[in-house]
């Protein structure tokens, strides 16, 4: 029988994303919110979580929020207990919390390295590791937040690549060691996406977003609503046989290699030093 995302039904299930307040993750929380889950998500900041949760109760669902720093393990673990409390045990977890800033590595302080890698890659650990035992087994689905560095080296950009490197190496070796217990873990590769704090980051003046877009294959920014889809589909039975994979939601741009978009990485740092600049 065929199935289609169309009929996909998550009324009863219960996903978890970390992260979920803002950006990319917080549209992810919105399609599912749309097809009926269940949702609990946390970030850092208590204020964005309480306005993500109204926001996303617009869709007539139950969704709790928690304030929690995924580098953390305690705190992680304290979110996780509290969102199962409320809506049981869960389904699909998401880890989509990442850090990002354009410097070159010899302007980068070691803090601002270990920021990075603690956020994106030690936090998905924590997230990954603190839900497991929370998890519907066998049945749930695994899904990190990617990013093309961890595919290509960029200019500007060494934090995030050995972050997002070995971010797919972890899911790719939960995937192995969970497989038998019926848990998947897959990635997500978002290219530029229009609308988030990160493209924000990366391109901050006018020219710099026509380049980043300009880049892409496909020539134009991605909506959050399509990340979300990939999300969807990862969560669903269509992807029942799918563990250790990397789905990339980029318009292509993963297949143009570490020239082009390193040259996007100093286009933007180069915007924000002017605009620096002419600030002072």
């Amino acid at each position: 029988m065929t199935v289609l995302l169309s009929d996909a039904d998550f009324r009863d299930t219960h996903v978890f994303i970390a992260g979920g307040s803002s950006g990319i993750n917080l549209g992810i929380a919105h399609r599912f919110a749309e097809f009926g889950a269940r949702l609990s998500i946390c970030s850092r900041s208590a204020e964005r979580v309480e306005g993500a949760v109204e926001e996303l109760r617009g869709h007539g669902g139950d969704v709790f929020g928690a304030s929690a720093d995924v580098r953390d393990y305690a705190q992680i673990d304290g979110a996780l207990k509290e969102a199962a409390a409320r809506h049981g045990p869960i389904h699909t977890l998401i880890a989509g919390q990442a850090g990002n800033f354009v410097a070159p590595a010899l302007g980068m302080s070691a803090n601002g390295f270990k920021t990075v890698v603690d956020i994106d890659l030690n936090g998905s650990y924590n997230v990954f590791r603190a839900g497991f035992d929370r998890l519907v087994r066998p049945g749930a689905s695994c899904i990190a937040i990617s990013a093309p560095q961890a595919i290509h080296a960029y200019t500007f950009q060494t934090h995030v690549c050995a972050a997002k490197a070995g971010l797919d190496m972890l899911c790719r070796g939960l995937a192995l060691e969970w497989a038998p217990m019926g848990v998947r873990v897959n990635t997500i590769i978002p290219g530029p996406i229009e609308g988030t704090e990160g493209m924000e980051r990366l391109a901050p003046t006018d020219e710099a977003k026509r380049a980043a877009a300009e880049m892409t294959p496909m020539k134009r920014f991605g909506q959050k609503s399509e990340v979300g889809d990939a999300a969807l589909f990862l969560a669903s039975p269509m992807a029942a046989y799918i563990t250790g994979g990397n789905i990339p939601v980029d318009g292509g741009t993963v297949l143009t290699g570490s020239s082009r978009m390193s040259r996007g990485m100093e286009m933007a740092f180069e915007g924000a030093a002017q605009a620096a600049r002419s600030r002072t």
